[in-house]
């Protein structure tokens, strides 16, 4: 049933989306990485990194959006080839075609609840559009968002609820859905199940320190994730909400129910096998994209796991090549 769904995408995208621009990269080389807050919130300061070509001619700009549950990670994981998307590199990408590149932080669960987390992304966006435009000579008209997971996720978030508007997202291996079976129960795969996290032993992981970072976390931050998807427990968790109020609360912060006509187009790419975050995620923002007229890809990646891992290599590479492809046909000069 996917592969139809799958192939309308292609099809329906294909005209606007494979078309080469030319870019042109910095004439004097490298890019020049700059590390800010670009918010401050209660005396706790959320960073950025701007890469952008030497020089003063303004840039388009992609907007790295890092992975993790929404409660790991940092703004310099998973920019360059790495596991969670081998053999592609976002630095590489940005400096070949003469775009800047912008990573951020953002605060993480559960010491922070869900819509801060949005608020730190939407603050993101407000600064990169005045401040940060200014100050980095980027061009917030030609910003496409991208991410991983979770990142996939808040890169779906970015396409209703920033400003300025994106051009394009990039989701890999993202869900549009939180208040869904596949996160609110508990997850059955062998790799959850075992060993079993206790409710002690996931709390003793945090102080309750606000953090943006989870290397300055008390804890393992992976422990805290495991107990909650043996428990079903993320959503609720995450987000603060109770269990009576979670679906009317969370709604606003779930993609899949929150596309219009307005939403940019997307690329998405995601493992047929992905145990942890799953296809039918895809699937659900690409129905959701058809019933509204956003022009969209979707590209399985045939038993592919999440980020990809055990998927063919021919595919993984096809994939590269589109989304290289996509980038450039919403960035180009």
């Amino acid at each position: 049933m996917y592969q139809m769904k799958t192939l309308w995408g292609r099809v329906s995208a294909m005209g606007l989306v494979f078309t080469m621009c030319s870019a042109l990269a910095s004439p004097e080389g490298g890019l020049e990485k700059t590390t800010l807050a670009y918010r401050k919130v209660d005396g706790h300061e959320i960073l950025a990194d701007v890469y952008r070509p030497r020089g003063n001619s303004e840039c388009p700009v992609i907007v790295y959006i890092h992975g993790g549950a929404l409660i790991m990670g940092n703004r310099e994981e998973d920019l360059e080839s790495s596991a969670e998307f081998p053999d592609f590199d976002f630095l590489e990408f940005a400096e070949k075609h003469g775009y800047a590149l912008v990573s951020i932080d953002y605060r993480l669960a559960p010491e922070t609840k869900l819509p801060a987390i949005i608020s730190d992304i939407e603050a993101a966006f407000t600064w990169l559009g005045s401040d940060g435009a200014r100050r980095f000579h980027l061009d917030p008209n030609r910003l496409i968002v991208a991410g991983g997971s979770a990142g996939g996720y808040l890169t779906l978030v970015a396409g209703y609820r920033v400003k300025p508007r994106p051009k394009a997202l990039v989701s890999l291996w993202g869900y549009g859905e939180l208040n869904a079976d596949w996160f609110t129960k508990p997850n059955p795969f062998p790799g959850y199940v075992r060993p079993k996290i206790s409710k002690e032993e996931a709390m003793q992981q945090t102080d309750g320190t606000v953090i943006s970072d989870d290397s300055l976390r008390k804890g393992d931050g992976g422990k805290i994730y495991m107990y909650y998807r043996q428990t079903g427990l993320w959503p609720q968790e995450v987000s603060g909400f109770s269990p009576e109020s979670l679906a009317r609360e969370i709604a606003p912060y779930e993609p899949v129910k929150n596309v219009t006509g307005d939403y940019p187009p997307t690329l998405m790419i995601h493992g047929t096998w992905d145990m942890d975050v799953p296809f039918e995620q895809s699937l659900k923002m690409a129905e959701q994209f058809r019933e509204h007229g956003v022009p969209y890809i979707l590209w399985p990646i045939d038993r592919g796991g999440h980020g990809l891992g055990g998927g063919d290599p021919a595919q993984i590479e096809d994939a590269h090549k589109a989304m290289q492809e996509f980038m450039l046909r919403y960035l180009g000069r």
